[in-house]
């Protein structure tokens, strides 16, 4: 759990900084139209761009569809630990599956802010928070590997992390930006059946996870066992929580490892 003494970060120092310049300096908010910064792993951005914005209905169908089953979602969120006024950012949002939910956790008076380096994807998230007239949902277009945020509460990534060439960078990263970070990820640790299953998700989406030959399935275990390490490291306390017959994993870690209690 989340040390009583958090402090609720004001959801107005949460803002988005120009990729190109050191963290350290301001900078005015980057557009939507930008698109990820020139620094960013551009073979790697594209890949990911082409593949999701070409399956980006169906896959809003199908996360939508199955957004209950086997209660990983609802798992992350309560893992978070959110309090009403809290500001929570979601790397690689999609068409915004977890947002209400989110939106539910931290009340009228917080934040949600949906990162996603799609523009297809943000454009199916955008549209249901028009239907449902979120005020409090912001929807930015960037790079989860650079984030385009300066500071929140909690951080949340669902079945992300697997794109990553170096998911422990990436999810250190995010630990330096919030007190609670929670990470769902694909781990081929279940049943046979289950991991025949993911074992073909990951070759027919080889291009899409970098994995075109080789064992993908090894591959992606690398990468979930990698982003559980990142929490262990720098969070004050770390868990994890399995789902659906093992093949789902969930690491939660709370606080800084600085401050690690006796």
């Amino acid at each position: 759990m989340v040390a009583e003494d958090r402090t609720r970060r004001d959801p107005r120092s949460l803002v988005t900084r120009d990729r190109r310049r050191p963290r350290s300096e301001p900078s005015r908010p980057r557009s939507d139209d930008e698109g990820p910064s020139a620094t960013a792993d551009e073979p790697a951005v594209r890949r990911i761009q082409r593949g999701y914005a070409a399956w980006a209905r169906a896959y809003d169908w199908f996360a939508r569809a199955t957004a209950s089953v086997g209660g990983v979602r609802a798992g992350c969120v309560r893992a978070l630990d959110l309090e009403p006024g809290d500001t929570v950012v979601e790397f690689g949002c999609g068409p915004g599956v977890n947002a209400p939910a989110l939106r539910e956790a931290v009340g009228p008076t917080g934040r949600v802010v949906g990162v996603d380096v799609t523009g297809a994807m943000l454009d199916r998230a955008r549209a249901l928070a028009e239907r449902r007239g979120w005020e409090n949902v912001e929807l930015v277009r960037g790079d989860a590997t650079d984030p385009p945020v300066r500071s929140a509460d909690a951080v949340l990534a669902t079945f992300v992390t697997s794109l990553f060439a170096d998911p422990y960078a990436v999810v250190s990263d995010w630990c330096d930006l919030a007190d609670s970070v929670v990470v769902a990820s694909f781990a081929p640790r279940g049943s046979r059946p289950a991991n025949a299953a993911l074992s073909a998700f990951a070759r027919l989406n080889g291009r899409l996870f970098d994995a075109a030959g080789g064992d993908p399935l090894g591959q992606l275990d690398a990468r979930t066992a990698a982003a559980g390490r990142a929490i262990a490291d720098n969070a004050a306390t770390a868990t994890e929580e399995r789902f659906l017959f093992g093949t789902v994993t969930m690491c939660a870690g709370h606080g800084r490892a600085g401050h690690r209690p006796e």
